[in-house]
């Protein structure tokens, strides 16, 4: 069988995100990065520049690739993809995948009649440790799974919550996870939710735990699965997962004190550490390539829009009550 030939690729937005995707594509050899668009004509060109590639109208670029990243605002998400699919060409959409359900509707719909594959954003599906730990779960009766995703205010402006850019992450891998369905939610957040912190319980008695924070004066990443087997702690930043087993209290006597402690056992699976970004977008031109279903489909991407929105909302309609007692 003779090798695939690299698929043409684009992409629309080459904003502080986009311009990443540009950067993988041209690095990709299952991909020909034939081109680069932006309402900012002077950034497009800068990008394509570096790239040795084309700055190019949203049209001529649809006429060129066979796929491309979309990564312009999120109100944005809808007549872009809808644009792509009208001109045969697969897009991977960046998270969150459309403002709301309706447009989830719009969305699914232009993609049955495109007869398209359409991929959405969500990188942590593709980071090396969240991969790892995907074989380990299957094995384990899980408790409750525990998310930590914080830092500082960012340089640029976002106008999302902390609960649909960065939330967002994490509930995604909690669904995908968790092999229920979620039935009860409770959430709360300050500052117009730029620190927000949710417990959502699921129909197989799972909890999960997340917090997300752009207030906070140290950057963590972190995830950790509580089962009954053991405790897995997932580091995203470090592509990390100690697996702690076989906890044994003892009380020891030393020089006549009394002591107590706790030893296990810590196993620290081998993770194949790469580029998330580049793992998700070589993922997503082998399945336009083989017609085939994304790791990441629409689908999921509403179930964890509509459970952010959830979070977003209830914890929005707290904060009267939350902000009168500081």
């Amino acid at each position: 069988m003779s090798k695939q030939s690299p698929l043409d690729v684009g992409v629309i937005g080459v904003g502080s995100m986009g311009r990443h995707h540009a950067r993988v594509y041209s690095e990709l050899s299952n991909a020909n990065l034939v081109g680069v668009s932006d309402v900012d004509t002077e950034q497009a060109q800068t990008v394509a520049s570096k790239h040795e590639t084309d700055a190019l109208d949203m049209d001529d670029l649809l006429d060129r690739a066979d796929a491309v990243s979309v990564v312009v605002p999120t109100q944005y998400h809808l007549p872009t993809a809808k644009a792509c699919l009208s001109a045969g060409v697969a897009p991977l959409i960046e998270k969150p995948v459309v403002e709301d359900r309706s447009e989830g509707d719009e969305l699914l719909s232009a993609r049955e009649a495109a007869g398209t594959p359409v991929q959405v954003g969500h990188i942590e599906r593709f980071n090396p440790a969240i991969r790892a730990l995907t074989d380990i779960i299957p094995g384990l009766n899980v408790l409750s799974v525990t998310a930590e995703r914080l830092g500082p205010p960012p340089e640029r402006t976002i106008d999302d919550s902390a609960v649909l850019d960065l939330m967002i992450h994490d509930i995604d891998i909690v669904l995908s996870l968790v092999d229920s369905d979620p039935v009860d939610v409770h959430s709360a957040g300050v500052r117009d939710n730029r620190h927000a912190t949710a417990t959502i319980e699921f129909e197989s008695g799972t909890v999960a735990n997340l917090t997300a924070s752009r207030l906070t004066q140290r950057k963590v990443r972190r995830l950790v699965v509580t089962a009954e087997e053991c405790v897995v702690e997932v580091d995203y930043m470090d592509q990390s997962i100690e697996i702690h087993r076989q906890s044994v209290p003892e009380y020891i006597e030393n020089n006549g004190d009394i002591k107590y402690r706790h030893e296990s056992i810590v196993e620290r699976p081998t993770v194949n550490r790469g580029e998330p970004l580049k793992n998700e977008l070589e993922s997503f031109v082998d399945a336009v390539a083989t017609d085939s279903t994304p790791v990441v489909t629409v689908e999921d991407g509403l179930a964890a829009l509509e459970l952010a929105r959830t979070i977003d909302d209830t914890a929005t309609e707290q904060q009267p009550t939350l902000d009168a007692v500081q």
